[in-house]
């Protein structure tokens, strides 16, 4: 499984790095992916956090 983030689209919100820190960190007010591969242990956070993105910027392949 592959995370990244739409850069045009993120607004800054945070949510995505509070809920997982492992793959999301915030880098000029954006949030940018740690990984384009997101490990096992770790995908359904990653899973959460693009749920719960308020402007849909997460995308999961």
């Amino acid at each position: 499984m592959k995370a990244k983030v739409n850069a045009e689209l993120c607004v800054g919100c945070g949510l995505c790095v509070s809920t997982c820190p492992d793959i999301f960190e915030m880098k000029d007010d954006k949030a940018v992916t740690k990984t384009d591969v997101v490990p096992a242990q770790a995908e359904e956070t990653c899973k959460q956090a693009k749920d719960d993105c308020p402007v849909e910027a997460i995308i999961i392949e």
